[in-house]
């Protein structure tokens, strides 16, 4: 990717990005329990999950495996927590699903759309970007300083939160039963959108470990995505199971939102 299409694929899904998440204040996108027959062709939710996911995880796996990074560069590591986590999301968590849902197609292509821009985006960061051979050129050296440290301790505690929210929610119902159940567990306790929270934090760790422009548009499209959703989710708990039932419980940020 040259370095005028990299800036201008920054600039373009940041503005993007502000887009949707105006936008899905006013649209629900029609997956999960806010999917309708108005969203048209639908898959099943363990292909769809595959297929939305999967092209993440093979253009990293491309860029890096095409790239000359040996593993002591610190991109092998961003390289690596980024393959884990669409590994996890794309081959192990569709598995893992209960019951029949089904995603629009529209959805499950614009999700192929965006993961594919992303990880090109992510990959001319790491391995192609002019800048890059001077912000890693430290190698190990690069580990001497705190931001990264604090980047990936978030990363893994982000990924922690993620995982074990969606053990919750995989876990509220019995085999057959389609009820929807208030999750009050983990971080639960204190939001609505507990698996959404941890998403945010692991990609905030993210940009915060790689010092990378595109993770941070990463970051901002996850947030223009998940926080307007996570309203959503509180809004119908609200309307199933009332006020009371939340309680202090929040959206998506603890305390704040």
């Amino acid at each position: 990717m040259s370095h005028d299409t990299y800036q201008f694929l920054l600039y373009a899904m940041s503005v993007a990005g502000a887009v949707v998440f105006v936008a899905l204040y006013f649209v629900r996108a029609g997956y999960g329990m806010f999917r309708t027959s108005s969203w048209g062709i639908s898959l099943p939710n363990k292909l769809a999950w595959m297929l939305m996911e999967a092209p993440a995880f093979v253009v990293m796996l491309w860029g890096w495996l095409s790239s000359d990074i040996d593993v002591f560069a610190p991109q092998f590591v961003f390289a690596c927590l980024f393959l884990l986590h669409y590994f996890q999301r794309s081959f192990v968590f569709p598995l893992l699903m209960r019951g029949k849902s089904r995603m629009p197609v529209a959805i499950v292509a614009m999700g192929i759309v965006f993961n594919i821009l992303n990880g090109m985006l992510l990959i001319t960061s790491f391995f192609s970007y002019p800048s890059a051979e001077d912000l890693y050129a430290e190698g190990c050296g690069y580990w001497m300083h705190s931001f990264p440290w604090i980047g990936l301790a978030l990363f893994i505690a982000g990924m922690s939160i993620n995982l074990h929210s969606d053990y919750v929610i995989r876990h509220l119902r019995k085999p057959g039963d389609t009820k929807h159940y208030l999750p009050q567990k983990g971080f639960y306790r204190y939001v609505t959108s507990a698996n959404y929270l941890g998403e945010l934090i692991e990609w905030t760790g993210f940009a915060l470990l790689t010092a990378s422009p595109a993770a941070w548009v990463f970051v901002w499209w996850t947030a223009a995505n998940l926080v307007p959703r996570a309203d959503a989710i509180y809004r119908r708990y609200r309307e199933e199971f009332g006020c009371e039932a939340l309680k202090d419980k929040k959206r998506i940020i603890p305390y704040i939102y």
